[in-house]
């Protein structure tokens, strides 16, 4: 089946799973809803508009790097005068700060598979080589670094085994481990877990995620997909983005 490949690093990323208002969270992976919402960005699309073939995309997210969690404390809406202040449910305005803690994950790399039919496939591709509005990692203040895109390949099996792995000096084990996630097939025998990230849509007003089911592995990459400097890393990407071509 094939595969837009998309490789998402930056010194920043959250990927929310069940944050309220005061506690922005995030998922230790890149959720659907999550990649959806950056493809949908990629492509100009508006909220409450529809995602059209979007929705029918799947995801495979391969975590190249875990990276580490932070909390960002945050605060909105300090030191104004009353009358700049941040609106209230009674018409009203508050004289305080809003203070939220927001989680992030640093430094970490993912590799993702985007598949589904070819016609959603290619509008994805479309849209995430010639972005209408500037993609990013979960929120605003994440965007990517590139390459984001690696390209379009015919088997997202194999892409997801030949896409090399960025340096990790910490890593000095000759067997190369990665942890993968991807949606459960229906009647799968394997232990799944549930995630509330699937939606069709993002309205203007409340958000309604349904459950899905996840499988997450733990699977074995020949040690050659190992790397030991950027320099290396990003020719070995700029290497496999030249004969991706699906």
């Amino acid at each position: 089946m094939t595969a837009l490949i998309l490789r998402l690093a930056a010194p920043l990323q959250s990927w929310g799973e069940r944050g309220t208002f005061g506690e922005k969270d995030t998922a230790d992976f890149p959720t659907r809803s999550g990649l959806l919402g950056l493809i949908a960005c990629a492509a100009g699309i508006k909220r409450g508009h529809s995602l059209g073939s979007l929705s029918d995309l799947d995801f495979t997210v391969r975590i190249d790097r875990p990276g580490v969690r932070i909390i960002d404390f945050h605060t909105v809406g300090g030191g104004y005068p009353r009358h700049q202040g941040i609106p209230t449910a009674d018409g009203k305005r508050k004289n305080t700060a809003i203070i939220t803690r927001r989680h992030y994950l640093a430094d970490a790399v993912f590799t993702v598979a985007c598949t589904g039919p070819r016609q959603a496939v290619d509008k994805a591709a479309s849209a995430v080589a010639a972005p209408r509005w500037q993609p990013f990692l979960g929120r605003r203040s994440c965007p990517p670094e590139q390459p984001m895109v690696l390209g379009l390949f015919s088997d997202a099996d194999q892409a997801l085994q030949e896409v090399p792995l960025p340096p990790n000096p910490r890593n000095r084990k000759d067997e190369v481990q990665v942890n993968i996630i991807r949606t459960a097939p229906a009647g799968s025998t394997e232990a799944w877990s549930e995630m509330y990230d699937h939606c069709d849509g993002f309205p203007v007003g409340d958000r309604f995620y349904r459950s899905r089911p996840i499988l997450r592995t733990t699977e074995i990459l020949e040690p050659r997909q190992r790397t030991h400097t950027t320099e290396e890393y990003l020719d070995r990407l700029t290497e496999l983005m030249r004969r991706g071509e699906a």
